[in-house]
């Protein structure tokens, strides 16, 4: 044997209880990392005033959790296939878990910077490997779908997450600490690891095709008891096993081309959104808006996120990717400019909760969008690098905003957020790849019953 089709085994599969638990397993492990993922911003102007600690210390942690960022994406992308997608997804949420409840117990800015640059490492990686492991889990023609799904979900835990800070912290000069232990809940994903099937995909990547078809028949099995006989896959096309991905692999043509695009949107996305949401609370703060004030506003803000990845939902198997990405990034620019250019509280609610909406459903495309660019062989590695280097980038991000705050003022940092914003839909429309075609093809197989 030498294949074991499950390319076409899974994608002929109907959405069944196993897809749907695999979605809340994965939305779990999203919703404790976007908790996490902010909890160092919305603690920040407390530490202001407790520590003494000043901008540009601020922008330092946050660069360097950036670093932190991209070593997990690059580890993540050998972890995965090494160990395997289940594994590495279980242990790289468990990393971020134990380093967010380690910053609890900081006792200055450079033991709770080293904790986050280790937590914001288990995050990114945690990323990495459920974008991978949902793609090659779901069927193409939905996978989409219930990517954003999946983020729909998980993206409650940023409005939870500032909604709990903006009770928590002003409590008490210790209170801030019950952030970073909310955020450390992901260890509870254990609780799903019995529920997971190992890639099929993955396996058969490896040569290992007794695995793979242990893995497909136990899935197809569920799936037949609970929606009836299945349809039958589509042939297979014979192949020879892939040779072990190296680095050297993305210099490849046909990995070069969507690993540079895939960079640039992740470069792009990463300093325009975390310039945004990472430094909201510290800058309105600075600006005259009390601690709870600005915390409280960029929580209401945040409630827009959920609704965002649910309009991705709605778009990304209907509509093709690189344009709802194109149009979303342009929308973004345009209402985090103007977010920028308002002191009115009622506004800046407005326009955040856009940023957000908007900046949510992106994620959500972009994620659906990235492994796509990719076969087997290459998928892990490049998409890996590719949001590693998105995320490498901001160690740049926070020391530039930081600059432009103290020599132009408040609102240059928006005009430079939304320029990163533009030239990401600009690239994207100019160099991006369409995908729909592929999926649309798969969709309308001919499939007999069996």
């Amino acid at each position: 044997m030498q294949h074991s089709n499950a390319v076409n085994r899974l994608d002929r599969l109907p959405i069944s209880r196993f897809h749907k638990i695999t979605l809340l397993a994965v939305s779990f492990a999203y919703f404790f990392e976007f908790a996490d993922i902010n909890t160092f911003a919305t603690t920040a102007p407390q530490l202001i005033d407790l520590w003494g600690i000043t901008v540009d210390q601020i922008a330092y942690v946050t660069s360097l959790s950036f670093v932190g960022m991209f070593i997990g994406s690059i580890v993540a992308s050998t972890l995965a296939d090494r160990w395997g997608r289940k594994k590495a997804l279980i242990r790289t949420t468990l990393c971020f878990g134990v380093f967010s409840l380690a910053s609890a117990f900081s006792w200055d800015v450079v033991s709770l910077g080293v904790f986050r640059v280790l937590t914001s490492a288990g995050l990114s990686a945690m990323t990495v490997v459920a974008v991978i492991y949902v793609n090659e889990m779901y069927p193409s023609a939905v996978r989409g779908k219930y990517q954003a799904y999946a983020i729909v979900i998980g993206i409650c835990g940023t409005p939870a997450t500032n909604l709990i800070a903006s009770a928590v912290v002003p409590l008490s000069d210790w209170s801030w600490r019950l952030v970073y232990l909310w955020g450390s809940l992901g260890l509870l994903f254990v609780l799903f690891t019995r529920h997971l099937e190992e890639s099929p995909r993955w396996h058969e990547s490896r040569g290992e095709y007794e695995a793979a078809e242990a893995v497909l028949t136990e899935i197809e099995t569920r799936v037949a008891a609970e929606k009836g006989p299945l349809a039958e896959p589509a042939p297979p096309i014979d192949e020879t096993r892939p040779a072990k991905a190296s680095p050297r692999l993305l210099l490849k043509k046909r990995y070069l081309g969507p690993t540079a695009l895939l960079t640039v949107l992740w470069v792009t996305q990463t300093i325009g959104f975390f310039g945004y949401s990472s430094w909201a609370p510290t800058l309105l703060a600075k600006e005259g808006f009390s601690v709870e004030k600005s915390v409280f506003y960029v929580a209401l803000t945040t409630v827009g996120a959920p609704l965002g990845s649910f309009l991705a939902s709605l778009v990304t198997d209907r509509f093709e990717r690189k344009w709802c990405l194109v149009v979303f990034g342009a929308v973004i620019a345009l209402c985090g400019l103007l977010y920028g250019l308002t002191f009115n509280p009622a506004l800046i609610v407005v326009f955040g909760f856009l940023v957000n909406l908007f900046e949510r459903g992106y994620t959500a495309l972009g994620y659906a969008y990235s492994p796509e660019l990719f076969d087997t062989r290459g998928r892990s590695l490049g998409t890996g690098v590719s949001y590693g280097l998105g995320r490498l980038s901001n160690a740049a991000g926070p020391l530039i905003i930081a600059a432009l705050y103290h020599r132009t003022g408040y609102q240059s940092v928006f005009f430079f957020i939304a320029g990163t914003w533009l030239l990401g839909a600009l690239v994207l429309a100019v160099f991006g790849a369409r995908t729909r075609p592929a999926r649309t093809a798969a969709a309308e197989r001919p499939r007999a019953v069996v």
